[in-house]
């Protein structure tokens, strides 16, 4: 996501924080000064809220060591005002592979519960007059600090079951339902589903509290964004590179120039191209190269091209083109048989490609 902030590296995972997550510090210190609040309960408010996301970091990190069991690596996890997001490379198909990931997040905030609960100081909120334990819990304290994480740490676990994507919840939704259905139709229904909480957290979030509101759009949103990546995936299951790839492209020599490139793309619907030289691959020159170099046409192509690209056999699945599309961020890419080029693959005729297969099955 654009504006984060690199923290560090564990376990091979970058923990990224977006630049939105200053505003919960901004608002957490604005609701603490308006309640008469000192500079010390300002600090212990920041400390349990960053307290709060090292737990957001765990939970991710309970998905992230179970999807490795099965082979599913993740990147980098961002955290949000909203929470974590971790960018996996992808989500199993297998329904009880996806139940355990999903089940990992909640059970490490259920396991970090559990422990605390041995150190909460009982002692000083029960037996207690109720306007005496209002004034214990009223600011964030060294005393009420680990009850305070308890009880997040409970909610979290609770909140991550709603069954709605992107939640935990409705992961173990898909899942349960993809056992007894098909997995398209399994990820429609809990998409749904989702929707419908989104637009009741939408309406609470109008009469009573406005975060409800964000939280409601993430919902909203990822559980389109899923159900239509499921959707796509369908459509390409078992059909091969070759059945989608361009075969009328143009080819460019390292020595050409952006000149001669700017007329190919003016003359022509082709964006990116494939550089070879003696017959062998050695770039990818992208569109937005050739955008940001056409103020210096003299340039040569070798010199503004992209050599740490990746190609595709003809033979590849379709669905390995579009998780390379997702993951790596690409949307163009060279496509070989026998070792030798033979066309080119892109978003856009994969694209095409899922709609003319999406008509034949309306059909």
């Amino acid at each position: 996501m654009k504006g984060s902030l690199h923290l560090g590296s564990v376990l091979n995972v970058a923990i990224k924080v977006h630049w939105t997550f200053l505003l919960i510090i901004a608002w957490v210190t604005f609701l603490e000064l308006k309640s008469g609040g000192n500079a010390q309960n300002v600090f212990m408010s920041i400390l349990f809220v960053l307290l709060v996301f090292v737990c957001v970091v765990l939970h991710e990190f309970g998905h992230i060591l179970t999807a490795r069991k099965f082979g599913v690596e993740t990147k980098k996890i961002t955290l949000l005002p909203i929470g974590g997001v971790a960018s996996m490379d992808t989500i199993p198909e297998n329904p009880k592979e996806e139940l355990l990931i999903a089940l990992a997040g909640p059970a490490v905030n259920i396991v970090i519960a559990l422990v605390l609960a041995f150190f909460v100081p009982l002692q000083l909120f029960f037996g207690k007059a109720p306007d005496s334990l209002e004034t214990t819990l009223d600011h964030v304290t060294l005393q009420n600090l680990v009850l305070y994480l308890f009880s997040v740490n409970i909610i979290l676990a609770l909140f991550n079951f709603i069954p709605a994507f992107p939640m935990d919840g409705g992961r173990v939704f898909r899942a349960l339902l993809a056992m007894k259905m098909d997995r398209v139709k399994a990820t429609s229904m809990a998409a749904g589903l989702g929707e419908i909480i989104a637009f009741v957290f939408l309406l609470i979030g109008v009469l009573y509290n406005p975060f409800l509101i964000l939280i409601a759009l993430f919902i909203y949103f990822g559980a389109n964004a899923e159900n239509k990546m499921v959707q796509q995936l369908a459509l390409i299951k078992g059909h091969t590179v070759e059945e989608a790839m361009l075969t009328n492209i143009t080819v460019l020599k390292p020595d050409n120039t952006i000149e001669d490139v700017i007329e190919v793309l003016l003359k022509s619907t082709e964006k990116n191209f494939v550089v070879t030289e003696n017959d062998k691959i050695v770039g990818i020159l992208h569109h937005k190269d050739i955008l940001s170099n056409s103020n210096h046409r003299e340039l040569k192509v070798k010199e503004v091209m992209d050599i740490s690209f990746s190609s595709i056999e003809t033979t590849a699945g379709l669905k390995e083109v579009f998780m390379l599309i997702n993951t790596k961020k690409k949307d163009f890419f060279a496509v070989t048989k026998n070792d030798r080029l033979a066309g080119a693959i892109d978003l856009s005729n994969m694209s095409e490609f899922m709609l003319i297969q999406s008509n034949l099955i309306t059909r």
